[in-house]
């Protein structure tokens, strides 16, 4: 309803807008036309600086109703970096958006076409150009090399200690896979992929696999002040693991192994009260529109202490044992020759 009304509220304004232009060329009609161009141009003239002062106002106002409300502080410390980058991107561009829409109107208003004053033609300036060039040039490359270098980071090895975790999007759900007492993840064969069995093509002649653990409800955990390094692959289509609190995200490539690491900060307990919030949870989205279902594909994460992470990962049994259990023993066969004898000693005692 609102966004109707919002609309509507555009084209009445549009409607306003045309009705006071063709008043104008009926007062152009009464009046001598340059009187009334000259006071149409002062009319526009002061709109212009009205609607430069209120946009201002409106884009003050926003920052001050959705700060801080969109989302947490970072829950990963690489995180921060972005959230830094992102700032001095915010910064820079800002004030140049400031600054030349500034002058765009303070020279709509100052230069008016009036009855003293003609256009003046002026076709092109090298030492403009060269600086107009030049600046942004050099700025826009400060802000990619320092996303190169956060990129970078997030993207090289991850530290010996870190958690070894296997994210896997499927149409239209993530499964998780998890190294179990060895610390090792198995080997995987797409021509193994078997959705009864073997949902991940795990080769069972790779002893690796024996203790692997698979979480196929889009669960993720994660042990707090940790480094993680996560394994990024799809089953089918082009997916993107988007770990908006963490200020990550990767693609999922069918056929391409990826890989980024980052270290969280907060544990769930922790975000539930900062954010005053008790049903906040991190969410694993899909940022890749990867079919129909790509608004369901959506996980969780949930960041937790070693030991919390321990007694979770203790009760988890492996993939392999939870699809091949043994089966169940036969009942013994009953042994004829005893029961012969007994059938035996029965007559006897009869006859006696």
């Amino acid at each position: 309803m609102s966004g109707f009304i919002t609309i509507l509220l555009i084209i009445l304004v549009f409607i306003i807008i045309y009705q006071i232009g063709k008043a104008g060329e009926y007062a152009a009609v009464l009046r001598e036309e340059e009187k009334s161009k000259a006071a149409v141009n002062r009319t526009i003239a002061w709109l212009l600086v009205a609607f430069f002062v209120l946009g201002l106002y409106g884009i003050w106002k926003c920052n001050q109703l959705f700060d801080g409300k969109l989302l947490p502080p970072s829950a990963s410390e690489q995180g921060v970096n972005y959230d830094s980058m992102f700032n001095a991107t915010l910064l820079v561009t800002g004030i140049v958006f400031f600054a030349t829409q500034a002058v765009l109107f303070w020279f709509a208003f100052r230069y008016q076409s009036t009855e003293k004053r003609t256009a003046f033609y002026y076709p092109h300036n090298n030492k403009l150009e060269i600086i107009w060039t030049t600046v942004p040039a050099i700025a826009m490359a400060a802000l990619v090399a320092i996303g190169l270098r956060n990129w970078l980071n997030v993207t090289s090895e991850a530290p010996k200690n870190a958690n070894v975790i296997e994210i896997v999007g499927k149409q239209f759900n993530w499964i998780v896979r998890y190294p179990g007492k060895d610390g090792v993840l198995g080997k995987r064969d797409f021509r193994k992929i078997n959705d009864a069995n073997n949902i991940l093509g795990l080769d069972w002649n790779d002893k690796d696999n024996m203790d692997d653990i698979i979480s196929q409800n889009g669960e993720m955990h994660l042990v707090v002040n940790k480094p993680v390094k996560l394994i990024i692959g799809s089953r089918d289509v082009i997916h993107d693991v988007g770990l908006p609190h963490f200020r990550m995200k990767m693609d999922a490539v069918p056929g391409i192994v990826t890989t980024m690491w980052f270290t969280p900060r907060f544990t769930t307990t922790q975000m539930k009260e900062m954010t005053k919030n008790q049903d906040f949870v991190y969410e694993i989205s899909c940022d890749q529109m990867c079919g129909k279902g790509h608004y369901s594909m959506r996980g969780t994460v949930i960041v937790e202490t070693q030991a919390e992470y321990d007694a979770w990962l203790a009760k988890q049994q492996s993939y392999y044992a939870s699809n091949n259990a043994p089966a169940a023993p036969a009942a013994p066969a009953a042994d004829s020759t005893l029961k012969t004898q007994k059938t035996d000693t029965a007559k006897a005692v009869t006859m006696k």
